[in-house]
């Protein structure tokens, strides 16, 4: 059984044998989005570097079932941000991803219509500049979002998944300024 008290986001994760057997084997027949998880843990991220690889899912619930599994297991706790140098200079990114958010209308007043064409955008982009589904489970995220607050919350994801890209990090301010339109 998983241990609550473990932070997933601050602990680094490596594949055990039982892990690595599974990746070869798929004898435990793994939902999708824990296969993924498994095959991305390196014993060199932590919880919170993986978990924007299966945005819109339960990262702590994906965890714990791989650890229940026992494919894989702690090996370190990573520092929380505040502390960890690398972790910290990334961090404004996501602060100034959710304070663009704070300059838009409420959530709320947006449309039906606006709705959609945000989420267009935003799959279209990611598309555009990483190739048709190379991010799947952002374009899943953004899919699965009901309304324009719950888009809100990928953002920070699309920001981060646009910034890995020379051209997706050039063209960030023109198509956020384009996103904020509908968003």
């Amino acid at each position: 059984m998983a241990d609550a008290s473990i932070d997933h986001r601050y602990t680094v994760y490596a594949k055990t044998a039982a892990g690595q057997h599974e990746i070869q084997s798929r004898a435990l027949g793994l939902p999708p989005m824990v296969r993924r998880l498994l095959l991305l843990v390196d014993g060199q991220r932590s919880g919170k570097d993986l978990e924007v690889f299966v945005a819109g899912h339960d990262a702590a619930a994906l965890f714990d079932e791989l650890l229940v599994q026992g494919c894989i297991e702690a090996r370190a706790a990573a520092r929380p941000a505040a502390a960890s140098a690398p972790a910290a200079a990334a961090k404004p990114a996501a602060t100034s991803a959710n304070d663009d958010l704070a300059a838009l209308p409420p959530a709320d007043s947006r449309t039906a219509k606006e709705l959609e064409m945000a989420r267009n955008f935003m799959t279209n982009t990611v598309n555009n500049t990483f190739g048709h589904h190379n991010r799947l489970s952002l374009i899943e995220s953004i899919h699965a979002c009901r309304n324009s607050a719950q888009l809100r919350d990928v953002y920070p994801h699309w920001v981060e998944t646009m910034s890995g890209s020379a051209i997706g990090l050039k063209r960030l301010p023109e198509l956020r300024e384009k996103l904020f339109v509908v968003l």
